[in-house]
């Protein structure tokens, strides 16, 4: 699927209009409704296509973040060969108390997978963590990037953000 054609796909799936409030507690009159395109097998498999096409060049995990990028990651790996690592918001309290489930080792890299990013402050806060834990993370890869600062979020913190699609992209379709 054309890139342009897809992109079309998600806006006509996934904008929302009205009222709703962000992660990030900003209110926005537009929501992009990930779960919409990434239920929806045709356009998981076209957008992580197109997400392929931007991972770095050499990692080891494919760190989906929850909830959305977990199916992202899942049907990477599956495209890629490559082993998922879930990451999870906090920790869980009980059984193994694992904040990344999947299994690692100290100074693998981890190439984080996640849906829109806006302000970017979740995935900042899991990729300190999962440096903690000794994973190299230097690159974020999601599919909309809502342009409102997340990019120099994770830029402060030494990552690089590649989108499948800006907001201005999106917006400029008809």
């Amino acid at each position: 699927m054309e890139k342009a054609e897809l992109a079309k796909k998600i806006k006509a799936a996934a904008y929302l209009t009205g009222q709703f409030k962000l992660r990030s507690g900003k209110t926005s009159s537009f929501y992009w409704d990930k779960y919409r395109f990434e239920s929806d097998p045709a356009l998981l498999s076209a957008v992580v296509d197109e997400m392929r096409k931007l991972l770095p060049g050499s990692f080891d995990k494919l760190a989906g973040m929850e909830m959305g990028g977990i199916p992202l990651a899942t049907c990477l790996s599956q495209k890629t060969g490559k082993p998922c690592l879930f990451v999870r918001k906090v920790a869980k309290p009980y059984g193994t108390c694992n904040l990344g489930e999947g299994g690692f080792q100290t100074g693998q890299r981890a190439a984080v997978i996640e849906d829109v990013i806006t302000v970017a402050g979740q995935v900042c806060a899991s990729v300190k963590q999962m440096r903690e834990l000794g994973i190299v993370v230097e690159d974020v890869v999601c599919v909309i990037d809502r342009q409102q600062g997340g990019r120099e979020s994770l830029k402060d913190i030494g990552c690089s953000l590649t989108s499948v699609f800006t907001l201005d992209e999106l917006e400029s379709l008809t």
